[in-house]
């Protein structure tokens, strides 16, 4: 491929994904696949001669679009947000353009100055204390890195040296494997899957522990589980606290666990992954009450602040720690700038790292703080108008409504909320998502695409409200003499129930 193929190509490929995304609401939510129909439409070989290519170009529209689930859809409601925007999809263009493995900052100066300052600028627009930033006078600092669930892993693997070398010195005849065997973590039992990983990765013992009624784990949980664990001869020594569990949007109580961890001198992780980018607005900030006593945080930009994956920003209070446990130097690293800056190597697992802060730095700059506020109090807005229509029909029970997540339920038996999303999956028409909270199924409902509008969540009420009148007339449910009102079968009748039901809230 010449120059004159690589602008013709990048300019078409550019075009094409402007078109996509502008598209995207007319596109089925889901793909209509089976596991191995690719390897029917391509040959299973490479082929001898190169290609050109527009050969290879055609081949987006029919072999891997039919494959995609569609994540920017406006009727994508599963997991989390992971849309980018222009300014992020041009920002990692030019990552790949320029290229270059900024393992050291004399590998490309630009990798550790930008991430330096995009994450002072992040960790200053979510208000976090100046500890964790490296314009502080102490030790403290942000770094990029891949995902929560990689965070997670290199704050544990950090506590876990931490404290080895604590009792260590406290009882030199130990045996490090003795002190390791016995070392134990906690977390809530609605933390992310990632959490419980880490622990298998990391040879640490991971405790799940039960979480109160609402979702949150709580302080005398936590102590009651340390206290135990002492008197059985176990080292405690981590807990991650989730800020927006991924069931629902649940939030650890930082007021209750900081002081306990402080007390016995527990590595307190805080995963804000999702929730995190809601502090942007001076509005949620409470919710995030108590990170002070926290030793990291994270949340990641590639989920609600229009940044594409991977780009997730991790703080640490002291970051001596990460470099006592992730230290491995040769000479071939060295180089006459050390200790002037920070090398990010010494802060994560693998030794390479891409030019990242580049695109977050682009939305930064072409979104604003202003912009960000915009995007985030629309997402929860949004979610507040599908949270109404749920409520407004007496045949659903809304569970929760926390940020840009909605969970609600079918009133009765817990196998019909299941087959609801069983029959909802399977039109693909919307992508939506089960869990679990007090034993009971939930339907997870995501304000993710930043193209949703009133009129997406009003097609997806539709949607969830016909498959629900289908099932409860198979079920012989009780309330089906409510079906046929009008207010459940039309998604514009129920925009007049909410107004009505508001009007008469205010007295009107």
């Amino acid at each position: 491929m010449d120059d004159k193929d690589f602008l013709d190509f990048g300019k078409t490929t550019i075009d094409f994904i402007a078109n996509y995304i502008k598209t995207l609401k007319d596109r089925p939510v889901l793909p209509n696949v089976e596991p191995g129909y690719l390897s029917q439409m391509i040959p299973g070989e490479a082929p001898v001669k190169a290609e050109t290519w527009q050969e290879v170009f055609k081949d987006i529209e029919r072999v891997i679009l039919p494959g995609m689930t569609h994540w920017h859809s406006p009727h994508f409601y599963a997991y989390f947000p992971a849309a980018p925007s222009y300014a992020s999809i041009v920002g990692e263009l030019l990552c790949a353009g320029l290229g270059g493995v900024g393992f050291s900052w004399i590998c490309s100066p630009v990798f550790t100055e930008l991430e330096v300052i995009t994450l002072n600028w992040l960790g200053k627009m979510l208000n976090l204390p100046s500890e964790f930033l490296n314009c502080s006078n102490g030790s403290g600092g942000g770094v990029i890195q891949g995902s929560a669930s990689e965070t997670t892993l290199i704050c544990l693997i950090t506590a876990k040296d931490r404290i080895t070398r604590r009792m260590k010195s406290i009882h030199p005849d130990w045996d490090v494997g003795m002190i390791r065997s016995k070392l134990v973590a906690y977390s809530s039992d609605q933390a992310n899957s990632s959490v419980e990983k880490a622990g298998l990765l990391a040879t640490v013992q991971m405790k799940l522990l039960p979480s109160d009624e609402n979702g949150s784990l709580r302080g005398d949980t936590l102590l009651k589980a340390i206290k135990n664990d002492l008197e059985n001869g176990l080292i405690p020594c981590f807990v991650c606290a989730t800020l927006g569990t991924t069931g629902t949007c649940a939030l650890d109580n930082l007021d209750e666990l900081g002081p306990i961890c402080n007390q016995y001198d527990l590595w307190l992780h805080v995963d804000a992954a999702y929730v995190g980018a809601a502090f942007v607005c001076p509005e949620y900030r409470h919710l995030m009450t108590g990170v002070h006593y926290a030793d990291s945080f994270n949340v990641n930009c590639h989920k609600w602040m229009l940044v594409n994956f991977d780009c997730s920003a991790m703080w640490v209070k002291d970051s001596k720690y990460l470099i006592e446990a992730m230290n491995v130097d040769r000479i071939y690293l060295a180089h006459d700038k050390q200790g002037v800056t920070p090398e990010f190597r010494h802060w994560q697992i693998q030794l390479g790292r891409r030019f990242r802060s580049l695109k977050l730095w682009f939305v930064l700059r072409l979104h604003g703080i202003e912009g960000m506020q915009q995007h985030i109090r629309n997402t929860v807005s949004i979610a507040n108008k599908f949270a109404k229509y749920v409520e407004s029909d007496k045949r659903f029970e809304l569970v929760t409504n926390s940020m840009g997540l909605i969970s609600f339920r079918l009133k009765g038996e817990d196998d019909w909320t299941q087959e609801l999303v069983k029959r909802l999956t399977e039109r693909k028409r919307i992508f939506v998502i089960i869990a679990t909270l007090n034993d009971k199924y939930i339907i997870r409902f995501c304000i993710c695409s930043p193209l949703c509008q009133e009129k997406d969540i009003k097609f997806a009420w539709n949607e969830i409200s016909e498959q629900a009148t289908e099932i409860l007339q198979a079920k012989h449910h009780p309330v089906k003499e409510n079906l046929n009102q009008p207010s459940v079968k039309s998604y514009d009748d129920i925009t007049l129930r909410i107004e009505n039901l508001s009007h008469e809230s205010k007295g009107i």
